[in-house]
């Protein structure tokens, strides 16, 4: 059996260097079949490897990466400005220089891969972000996942708490992360719905690269919702809930998804699950789904053409 093969990058968005990892099985050879593209989109609040790639001790299939490389994927992701190993500037990192970031990364996967698309998956901020780069570049996502996503924050809980520190994301453009914090991301939700020892590998590999994380997409989702918009997406939509995520009412969703114009899209909530799916105890139902939506035969008919 082939072995898990992995390569790091880096993305110039203007002289601004942006880190990239990729895994696979195998490494790719001249003259291989194509792998499907799937680009990884990290939130507000660690970065990319950090989630997406994590292992926990004692625990086994935490890596997303690792998961969707072993279906035949080749997987990617990037830090985003100020994120991660990524370069960091004066600015915030707004979901709108998220776009720019995704831009810049997807620029690199078409040098190495030759592929001109890919299928985004974003969690949280990043499904705000991936949403955003599928309106701007629709050509680009050929499917896009927006899990633990909010349109336009009305009735969110975790959006009503947020806003009370609003003074603190215009007063700086970084905010302190702490191992205190990672833990808050499993259990603002609901209990049970992480293992022990998640946030504190996540908090080991994350507070090793920085303390801090840039304010923009907290100062975005306070103040600037909506900031997609789904009439500009042409390509299948697969939106996910985890059922105890605060950050968004099903209905802010639903009227999302419901704007969508093709019929290609699915709605699915995951039971058992809060705000990071793909780090919870129910991780596994939420491999099924995107697994399956990731490859979903073509339509047959040409109503849809």
């Amino acid at each position: 059996m082939a072995e898990m093969w992995q390569q790091e990058y880096w993305a110039d968005k203007d002289g601004v260097k942006l880190f990239m990892f990729r895994k696979c099985l195998g490494a790719p050879q001249a003259g291989d079949a194509p792998r499907p593209v799937l680009f990884l989109v990290h939130g507000s609040s660690f970065s990319g490897p950090s989630g997406f790639d994590l292992h926990v001790p004692g625990k086994p299939d935490y890596s997303l990466m690792e998961k969707f490389a072993h279906y035949g994927f080749d997987v990617w992701t990037l830090d985003h400005e100020g994120y991660g190993r990524s370069d960091s500037t004066d600015g915030n990192s707004a979901i709108a220089e998220g776009v720019r970031d995704l831009a810049a990364g997807m620029a690199v996967v078409t040098r190495e891969t030759g592929a001109a698309t890919a299928a985004f998956y974003g969690s949280s901020s990043g499904a705000l972000r991936a949403a955003a780069y599928a309106d701007a570049h629709p050509d680009s996502v050929e499917r896009l996942i927006l899990d633990a996503f909010v349109w336009t924050g009305e009735g969110s809980p975790t959006l009503k708490e947020r806003s009370k520190k609003i003074d603190q994301w215009t007063s700086s453009n970084r905010r302190a992360v702490d191992r205190a914090f990672f833990h808050s991301i499993f259990n603002r939700d609901m209990p049970g719905t992480s293992e022990d020892g998640v946030s504190d590998a996540l908090a080991d590999k994350e507070l090793a690269l920085c303390d801090a994380v840039p304010t923009g997409t907290y100062y975005d989702m306070c103040v600037n919702l909506p900031v997609c918009d789904p009439t500009k997406v042409p390509c299948p939509v697969l939106i996910i809930r985890g059922e105890h995520d605060g950050i968004a009412t099903e209905e802010d969703l639903l009227a999302y998804f419901d704007a969508l114009p093709n019929g290609d899209k699915q709605f699915v909530v995951i039971p058992g699950g809060a705000h990071v799916s793909f780090l919870g105890v129910n991780r596994a139902r939420f491999w099924h789904v995107l697994h399956n939506f990731l490859t979903l035969p073509g339509r047959a008919d040409s109503l849809g053409s």
